[in-house]
């Protein structure tokens, strides 16, 4: 036997339970990349772009105009709400004034002249009865100087109950029905303005503006992703976690991260695990294969961890 043979297969034997070893050994590490959260700004009406003052990659803070949208349209709807929340208001005022001395003296005055024109009537009438009982007339002027009197009479009563209108003021149900269509007007009128407010689509978050979509000229429909904007500060990583750890982790608990390219680790948060194993649903896996289900998680880095840039590979101890 050559003297190399039994050394030989001892290696051969040693790699093999080495293999073997390392094949069964759980993994230990959840690997994923950097991110930064990512705030996407829609448009809410289907208008054209007009301006867009801030370049992609730029800073921006909250209240930076970032796209503007044409506001023709909705500003003359404004206009519009606007003028028939004066009218309304107008008419509540004139409720609760009630009526003016000179309208109720052009009613006294309507009164007046009725009253006037009855007792003419009624002259009238006595004249011409008198004279059909004395058979010097005909029965049927009788009947018409009758119903000319009557017609006059309720002239009369018209125009008295309008004065008696006027003198007994505004009723209060009057006033609060003028008072809720105003409150209604006025809604109406807030939700017009912050239509138009909208369309000046402004920074919510402090960050870098990544990306813009569409480009000046073009009309977008709404629900357009307008601008998309990387949030300032620290990154957080988005790893999956083996099913053989899932349950060893939870939210708020600290996990030791480690980033390519830098030789410093950092002790992150996890503050979100998905409830469902990406990829694969579990129903479609056997027993011997549950074991390669992941969740996806975020851990949240320290503020040590500001300025990395999103994409970097990152991988997370596992307990």
């Amino acid at each position: 036997m050559n003297h190399f043979t039994l050394p030989c297969r001892l290696i051969a034997v040693v790699t093999m339970l080495l293999i073997s070893s390392c094949a069964e050994e759980p993994q230990r590490l959840a690997l994923g990349t950097l991110e930064q959260d990512r705030i996407t700004l829609s448009a809410t009406a289907g208008e054209i772009i007009i301006a867009q003052p801030v370049s992609e990659g730029e800073q921006v803070r909250v209240g930076d105009l970032i796209v503007q949208l044409d506001s023709t349209l909705q500003e003359a709807a404004v206009s519009r709400t606007q003028a028939e929340f004066a009218a309304l208001q107008a008419n509540i005022d004139k409720l609760r004034n009630g009526p003016r001395p000179q309208e109720i003296a052009a009613a006294r005055a309507r009164v007046d002249t009725a009253a006037s024109v009855l007792l003419e009537s009624e002259q009238d009438l006595a004249r011409i009865r008198d004279i059909v009982q004395r058979n010097l007339g005909a029965k049927a002027d009788q009947e018409t100087a009758q119903a000319r009197r009557d017609s006059n009479a309720a002239r009369l009563r018209d125009a008295q109950a309008q004065l008696d209108l006027l003198l007994s003021g505004t009723r209060e149900e009057d006033i609060n029905q003028a008072l809720a269509q105003l409150q209604a007007a006025q809604a109406t009128l807030a939700a017009e303005q912050q239509k138009l407010q909208n369309l000046s689509v402004v920074a919510t978050r402090n960050g870098t503006l990544d990306s813009l979509p569409w480009q000046v000229g073009e009309r977008v429909m709404p629900g357009s992703q307008l601008a998309i904007i990387l949030a300032e500060g620290p990154p957080f990583a988005r790893v999956y976690i083996p099913e053989t750890s899932r349950a060893a982790i939870s939210t708020g608990d600290s996990l030791t991260i480690h980033v390519d390219g830098t030789g410093t680790t950092f002790t992150g948060t996890v503050r979100w695990i998905s409830l469902e194993p990406a990829f694969t649903p579990y129903f479609a896996l056997n027993s011997s294969e549950r074991s390669r289900l992941v969740y996806l998680a975020e851990i949240q880095l320290p503020a040590a961890a500001t300025g990395l840039p999103a994409g970097l590979p990152a991988q997370a101890e596992l307990p």
